[in-house]
């Protein structure tokens, strides 16, 4: 049993059981690199290190409350899933169109992927390409948009940013990290690419339909 190996861990080790798993239940997801801006250089994650020490108790605790944690040292990602839908977090629309795009980028560039497996990017790549799929209503974004998608990715650790600054609506190199293969698998790029699809015919068709309505509005 899980509180049978915890009460086997050190007092300072309790402690980091603790701090890892509240990170996870707000994070969900964990990389092994991370991007340190001051240095300018990828560093290992000790705090996934510390997972990596601790993930038989972490597991087994976790799966006692109705959670599943995961992870894959081939791409060093860990995941936190609830089993219970009204624990999941819902993505605005705009922030889901960003992910969705940013998933495409990195696997457009997966070949080219360092052993840390990140892909590099920058916010007006991700843009020009949701414009260029048609995803932007009138073919521009907000900068509060921009920057609430950003932050919400780099929240759950799925992109980080490479400036020390603060998030820029004008714009920031990003590091788009493995876990983005966790949120949508290779399996569901296919179908992701139909739902995209889907969804400008509905825009388009509500849009029509309301140039329709004025028409008629002004007919009358």
């Amino acid at each position: 049993m899980w509180n049978e190996e915890y009460e086997k861990l050190t007092s300072y080790e309790k402690g980091e059981f603790r701090r890892i798993a509240n990170y996870l239940l707000s994070h969900t997801y964990l990389v092994r690199f991370t991007y340190d801006a001051v240095k300018e250089m990828t560093l290992p994650n000790a705090d996934y290190s510390t997972l990596v020490r601790l993930f038989s108790v972490l597991q087994e605790y976790f799966e006692v409350t109705g959670w599943k944690l995961e992870k894959d040292d081939g791409y060093g990602i860990a995941s936190l899933i609830s089993e219970f839908d009204n624990n999941r977090f819902r993505l605005n629309r705009f922030t889901t169109l960003f992910l969705y795009v940013c998933r495409l980028i990195y696997e457009e560039n997966r070949e080219d992927e360092n052993s840390y497996h990140i892909v590099k990017t920058d916010t007006a790549a991700v843009v020009e390409k949701m414009k260029i799929l048609g995803l932007l209503k009138g073919g521009k974004s907000t900068q509060g948009e921009r920057i609430e998608a950003q932050r919400t990715l780099a929240h759950f650790n799925i992109i980080q940013k490479m400036e020390s600054t603060q998030w820029s609506g004008d714009g920031n190199n990003i590091l788009i990290l493995p876990s983005i293969l966790y949120v949508i698998s290779n399996q569901s790029i296919n179908s992701m690419i139909e739902q995209i699809e889907e969804m400008k015919l509905t825009e388009q068709n509500t849009e029509e339909t309301e140039d329709e309505n004025t028409e008629e509005a002004f007919a009358d």
